[in-house]
This record gives structure tokens, C-alpha cells and sequence, in this order.
């Protein structure tokens, strides 16, 4: 199976997103400890959604862009079958949730 690295440039992105979305629930937790208002706690949380659906939308990019398209110019046609079919497989189990 092959995996494409993420570039320096964009792996530090992705590291400070996920850093961020870390602090962020890091807020949350504090916020129910010290007995917060419930809509600012579910507004803190739908902010933290945001971030991970941003973050899950690079990660699809890069996926896209690199693994993908590697993928199908590949003249191996099981790769392009496994990794299309990870694709539906990621979209499937999503639309379950």
C-alpha cells in the first residue's frame, strides 16, 4: 500500500490546527468545570466542530491531490480500485454518523 507524506509546509499547518483544536477543548473542559452557561459551552463546541471539519477538509485535499491522482495515473488498476474505494469507504461510514 502506498502513503504520500505530507509536505514540511502543510504537516506544520495541520500541527498547529490540531494544536489549536486541542486548546480549544481545553477551554471546553475548564468551561464545565467552572459551571459555564450551556450555550456558551455548545457554541465553544460547534467552534471546535468547525475546526476539525476545516482540518478534515485539508487532510481530504491533500488525499486528493497527491494520493489519488497518484493513484489513478498509476498503471496498477488494483491501486486505483483500493484507494477509491478507501474514499467510499471514509464517505459511507461519515454518512452513518
Amino acid at each position: 500500500m502506498a502513503r504520500t507524506v505530507v509536505r514540511r509546509e502543510r504537516k506544520e499547518e495541520l500541527l498547529n490546527r490540531l494544536r489549536s483544536i486541542e486548546g480549544h477543548i481545553r477551554g471546553v473542559q475548564r468551561m464545565v468545570e467552572e459551571d459555564a452557561y450551556c450555550i456558551d459551552i455548545i457554541r465553544q463546541t460547534q467552534a471546535v466542530k468547525s475546526a476539525i471539519d476545516r482540518f478534515n477538509t485539508l487532510i481530504l485535499e491533500h488525499h486528493l491531490n497527491h494520493c489519488i491522482t497518484n493513484a489513478i495515473r498509476s498503471d496498477d488498476p488494483a491501486e486505483r480500485e483500493r484507494v477509491i474505494g478507501e474514499l467510499l469507504e471514509v464517505f459511507e461510514e461519515a454518512s452513518k454518523m
